[in-house]
């Protein structure tokens, strides 16, 4: 790596902060531009300051990584190698017809297409590479077909900013008719008539607040609000029941839900309250006929439980436990067919799918062997059927798509992922270790190597930690990780509290006044497999992203000696600003999951503590490279920007420390599938770099 060149400096502008009494110093809040609108919009109106400082960093994150260009070259083509890029997936049928996407070899976007099930031609709907022709960014929202197949809606964002705009495409002539619609949250729904249409709009500050009906043929401009969430600590979206009988609008913040419905087949009617919004409870529903079935943690059902309750009073009065609640079983998700319910549900850190037969509520389950595996249920497009489809993955084996039939319970593999550079099962080796926390619990740890590697302490590992939401990183297969895997890395997940990996428990254990558990957890993960003698802490390379990259922010202040090297993508690290900013599109919202530290002063005090920004101190930190999306509007370009401009001025030692943000693009990075794959190429030459093996 070059030392000689010289890291840019933020210039500091003190600014003087006061809440519940207390006081803080932020030198860099001028990185948040006051048109961050507009940036979103338009990233060409950046304050002149911000983009020269921002590209500065941007030059010196390439100037120090140029020695790996060769290197992230070579891992690039390892990548793109390891993807068939003619692959298609297993086309669903629904009614007269099957849809499914495909890429072409060399195509950056998918193709959206259908085939007739009696035979027949296949019929392109909406071409990615075509669509994004020209266009630095492009990316799809939902591509949903009508109930009657001759109108397609779809949805693209070409800034990254995640205002989609949504079309209305004729599937007989494939061009699209005159309506376009801004501002929506991707995805629109159709009336059983198809005459109608429901989408959400997103507000100046990217909430999606209100629902609209748009008629067929007629001008936007006259599209009829049906819904609106004015509080803004609330999301809101709207899809269909499996039967296609209801259309439902689904309100929701980290723990609480409210569900309105409008029959599908009446779409001019007024939504109707399912049960009124109660804290910390939550349902979704799905239909049949005259009854809701319905998936909720009201009364102390912690892990959910499945409910029923007519659709002519379906208030909490008149819900009936059907498959009532399992402590440590929790129930993930579930979709009603004509003559069965699915369920998806997780036990001892393991998904299993379990089918319910409605006529008589005869049950069995589909499950697995593995040590650690992920399981992945879709729900198709028919209600009338016998055949469900789910994806199985390990650490090991490429995923799988299966049909199942229900009733004969007969297995058959519809596809298995290729990895046309060759993958032999047999020279991986995957296990799930339990780590020691200091307070006694156990978290899980999924493990991935070469069987050629060595476990005597000195292998490079890659540690990857998410916690928070609820949100589950399964133990599936992922191509990208075998180029440091073959290279002697061992890879590793610690499936932390704040996720839902040992149940709805392991996840309030790891938000709000618990935040901490889950930084704590991943250090005890490391020390582990230190322990163990999977490797040495300086040879330990964390990498998250998001909320993740909070967490990168948060080990690196409390345990920077345990690692070699920190990847934080889109990382959240300046919580408590965040936090305090009602402006920002997803702040309200947010308070459940970390507090509310406007009027809550405890709250203020516990977010302070571990605010990664605002807890950078003088001591030696590892080598770090932070990743940004300049329209990105779920962690703001000014985080990351902020936090390595603090770290730059505070930290000691000379640890390299790296800012790259992609001016083209928010949250998720490059659009391209390929582009990606350049961005992760990058990440795993750093990853080398930094434990000596570049």
């Amino acid at each position: 790596m070059k030392q000689d060149a010289f890291p840019p400096r933020a210039e500091a502008r003190p600014v003087t902060l006061e809440t519940h009494g207390t006081k803080r110093q932020d030198d860099y809040a001028w990185l948040r531009a006051d048109n961050w609108q507009e940036v979103m919009r338009d990233p060409s109106v950046l304050d002149a300051d911000i983009r020269a400082y921002l590209e500065a960093e941007n030059a010196y994150q390439e100037a120090q990584m140029a020695p790996t260009k060769d290197l992230q070259d070579k891992l690039f083509a390892e990548l793109r190698g390891r993807i068939k890029e003619d692959d298609s997936s297993v086309p669903s049928p629904d009614g007269p017809y099957a849809y499914g996407l495909r890429f072409e070899t060399g195509g950056q976007q998918p193709i959206f297409f259908r085939t007739p099930r009696d035979g027949g031609a296949e019929t392109i709907l909406v071409h990615g590479d075509n669509e994004a022709d020209g266009k630095a960014y492009f990316k799809f929202g939902a591509v949903s077909q009508s109930t009657g197949h001759k109108l397609l809606a779809w949805a693209y964002d070409d800034k990254g900013s995640e205002y989609y705009t949504m079309r209305l495409r004729d599937t007989a002539t494939g061009k699209d008719l005159d309506t376009v619609i801004e501002d929506t949250g991707g995805g629109g729904v159709f009336s059983a008539d198809d005459k109608f249409v429901f989408y959400i709009r997103l507000d100046a500050n990217h909430r999606p607040s209100k629902l609209f009906r748009h008629e067929i043929g007629t001008d936007p401009a006259k599209d009829v609000l049906v819904f609106e969430e004015k509080d803004a600590g609330f999301f809101m979206g709207v899809g269909k029941t499996q039967s296609g009988d209801t259309i439902v609008i689904d309100i929701h913040d980290h723990e609480t839900s409210e569900v309105w419905t409008i029959p599908a087949d009446d779409p001019t009617a007024a939504p109707k309250l399912i049960a009124p919004r109660e804290t910390g409870v939550e349902y979704s529903l799905d239909d049949h006929g005259d009854l809701y079935y319905i998936l909720t943690n009201a009364g102390d059902a912690e892990d959910f439980k499945i409910v029923t309750a007519p659709k002519a009073n379906p208030g909490k009065d008149n819900w009936t436990d059907l498959v009532p609640h399992k402590p440590g079983c929790l129930i993930l998700s579930h979709c009603v067919y004509k003559t069965f319910m699915t369920r998806l549900e997780r036990e001892d850190g393991l998904p299993r799918i379990v089918i319910r037969r409605l006529a008589d509520n005869l049950e069995h389950a589909i499950s697995f062997d593995e040590e650690a595996y992920s399981l992945g249920l879709g729900g198709g497009y028919e209600f009338d059927t016998s055949t469900i489809r789910f994806t199985y993955s390990s650490m090991t084996t490429p995923s799988q798509t299966f049909d199942y039939n229900v009733d004969t319970r007969e297995r058959v593999l519809m596809k298995e992922q290729e990895v046309p550079s060759g993958h032999a099962v047999s020279d991986y080796v995957t296990r799930r270790l339990m780590a020691p926390a200091a307070d006694g619990e156990t978290v899980p740890v999924s493990v991935l190597y070469h069987k050629d590697t060595k476990l005597d302490g000195s292998a490079p590992l890659l540690l990857y930690g998410y916690g928070s939401y609820g949100i589950t990183v399964p133990a599936s297969f992922n191509t990208n990780s075998l180029s440091l895997v073959d290279r002697g890395f061992v890879y590793a997940i610690a499936h932390i509290r704040g996720g839902k990996d040992k149940g709805f428990r392991w996840y309030k254990d790891g938000r709000r006044e618990n935040k901490k558990n889950t930084f704590t957890d991943f250090i005890a993960a490391a020390d582990h497999l230190v322990a163990e003698k999977f490797t040495a802490y300086e040879r330990i390379v964390a990498h998250g992203g998001s909320a993740g990259g909070m967490l990168m922010g948060a080990v690196a202040n409390m345990a920077p000696d345990k690692f070699g090297g920190i990847i934080a993508e889109v990382p959240f690290v300046d919580v408590l600003s965040t936090m305090l900013d009602d402006t920002l599109p997803l702040t309200p919202p947010e308070w459940p999951e970390w507090g509310n530290p406007i009027t809550d002063k405890s709250a203020y005090d516990y977010i302070a503590s571990y605010s990664p920004f605002d807890n950078v101190a003088e001591k030696d930190y590892p080598a770090i490279l932070a990743v940004a999306g300049l329209t990105d509007p779920r962690v703001t370009y000014w985080e990351p920007a902020k936090w390595v401009a603090r770290l730059r001025a505070t930290k000691t030692g000379d640890s390299l420390l790296m800012l790259t943000t992609n001016m083209e693009a928010g949250h998720g990075g490059a659009s391209g599938r390929f582009d990606r794959l350049k961005e992760v190429a990058r990440n795993q030459a750093f990853a080398l770099m930094v434990t000596g093996k570049a």
